[in-house]
């Protein structure tokens, strides 16, 4: 899987773009809308999302593109630019700076390039595959966690799991330290930067993932689905974060007491 310090530039300038029509709206008056799947959207959102599209247009017209608030452009290289422009609409909506636009480079249906931007708090974790995770520019790494027992795990909301997925994560739970509700794709950001030691979901989408992917495993820490497989296009969107790559087994088998 190849990639260049011109594609890692190309997605750096996405999330410029991306930020620089965000901003002006952050604790801004605007309408928010509802989509058809219940979830808000609002200007913000198109606006950064249309602005990433347009810099592809030129930058990069033959590969595809798949975005949260337009849909898929279809390519011809192989290569699909994964767009987010707000993951945390919510904590947009309430002022709160835990949102993130999220920008993936994935090639033949595995994610190579990742980067989350927190464009009100100028953070920005950048991951590459076979590159270490950078933080604003410098390394970051994950924390290792000795202990299922002592592990800090987070995850947005359990309102998000099915039935059997709720039953499974609350016996995971009860394996762990502390529980932190709510964040979206910052506490991947956060894990990978060593103050999380696990982030656990079900129900995301490509566009919710695919930078996130990257930027775990190039700081230290592996990500998979619940059945321990590595993470692609084609996943259920069932997903698993672990600092430590030592505690996943444990977390898998936690997750595989779902109820009936």
């Amino acid at each position: 899987m190849r990639i260049t310090d011109t594609d890692i530039a190309l997605a750096m300038a996405l999330a410029d773009a991306a930020g620089a029509a965000i901003r002006p709206h952050f604790r801004a008056p605007f309408q928010v809308e509802i989509k058809d799947d219940a979830s808000p959207v609002t200007i913000a959102d198109r606006a950064a999302e249309q602005a990433m599209r347009a810099l592809l247009a030129a930058e990069a017209p033959r590969d595809g593109i798949s975005g949260e608030e337009f849909g898929t452009t279809e390519g011809s290289t192989g290569r699909q630019w994964v767009l987010d422009p707000i993951d945390g609409t919510r904590a947009f909506i309430a002022g709160r700076p835990l949102f993130g636009t999220l920008i993936a480079l994935v090639i033949d249906g595995w994610p190579a390039i990742g980067i989350i931007d927190q464009p009100i708090l100028k953070e920005r974790w950048v991951g590459a595959i076979g590159r270490p995770t950078l933080f604003n520019g410098k390394p970051t790494k994950t924390r290792a966690c000795r202990e299922l027992s002592q592990a800090l795990l987070a995850t947005t909301s359990p309102a998000l799991f099915d039935d059997s997925q709720l039953h499974a994560f609350e016996h995971l739970d009860g394996a762990v330290r502390s529980v932190v509700l709510g964040g979206d794709c910052y506490n991947y950001a956060t894990l990978a930067s060593g103050w999380l030691d696990l982030v656990v979901e079900a129900g995301l989408k490509l566009h919710d993932f695919a930078a996130l992917v990257p930027v775990i495993e190039g700081a230290g820490g592996r990500m998979c689905d619940w059945s321990g497989d590595p993470l692609t296009a084609a996943s259920n969107g069932e997903v698993v974060a672990a600092g430590d790559p030592a505690r996943v087994e444990e977390v898998l088998e936690a997750l595989a007491c779902r109820g009936h």
